[in-house]
């Protein structure tokens, strides 16, 4: 059993934190019933969905990810680079957390966002961003080295997060964008490349041996399938608008208690 933690998409999501995207509106009752359609699919693979509730007043709060990385050992709570994203930390990690992971925090002056760690095993990628800096990766690396666990950082510069770049697919496959990324840190993986014409197209979810993943990307959700690859695809576009994907709404955590 899977449990995935979700939040409801704030009321004032259109006030969300953007980077490298441009303002455009957000039909955010349109976002509530992609969300929800997003949270079913979860359901539908074996997850049993917690759902926390939304907060107004923080409208990036949707993205749970950001705000915890999940290890079997351990869960460690984040330091979101954006400081309007703090205060998110705290419920997820006392409602949704606590009752099933030992708990670690990144400290001051660290920063660090859930979208940056790609964890594989025991390795651990972390994106050097403007989200997360070299004291959150240091920090990082100290919590999970005694647990086994190798922690590299990758720098971040072209895109929001590491995740938005890279993403597994399968056991040993990894999706990528190399126009946004050096791919050198990924070598001993198998790779396959987004079409050039679907630059946001790497990110995507892996559960239970399938790929959730954005619908509006057809050519490389093709290029998925031809790899053997099971995708079961979800309108996620309002909350793109807002640089979120399908790995940013949901922290997926294996059923065992502390």
């Amino acid at each position: 059993m899977l449990i995935a933690i979700t939040r409801e998409v704030s009321p004032r999501m259109s006030e969300c934190q953007l980077t490298h995207l441009a303002r455009a509106p957000i039909d955010v009752s349109r976002a509530v019933a992609q969300h929800q359609a997003y949270e079913k699919c979860l359901e539908s693979l074996g997850c049993r969905v917690t759902r926390l509730w939304a907060i107004a007043e923080l409208p990036d709060s949707v993205f749970v990810e950001d705000t915890a990385v999940v290890f079997d050992e351990l869960a460690i709570l984040a330091r979101p680079g954006a400081e309007s994203r703090r205060a998110e930390v705290a419920s997820v990690a006392v409602v949704a957390l606590e009752p099933y992971r030992k708990l670690a925090s990144i400290r001051a002056p660290g920063t660090l966002d859930g979208g940056d760690v790609l964890a594989v095993g025991k390795q651990v990628f972390v994106g050097l961003s403007r989200r997360t800096n070299q004291s959150g990766i240091e920090q990082m690396r100290a919590l999970l080295e005694p647990h086994g666990y190798s922690v590299e950082s990758v720098p971040v510069e072209r895109c929001l997060h590491l995740k938005s770049a890279v993403s597994q697919v399968a056991e040993r496959t990894l999706l990528i964008n190399p126009a946004w990324l050096e791919t050198d840190a990924f070598r001993g993986f198998e790779s396959l490349e987004v079409d050039p014409e679907e630059p946001f197209a790497a990110n995507a979810l892996l559960v239970n041996g399938a790929v959730i993943y954005p619908a509006e990307y057809a050519r490389t959700r093709k290029r998925l399938k031809e790899r053997g690859i099971r995708v079961v695809p979800v309108e996620v576009s309002e909350l793109a608008k807002a640089e979120g994907g399908v790995t940013c709404c949901s922290l997926i955590l294996g059923l065992h208690q502390i």
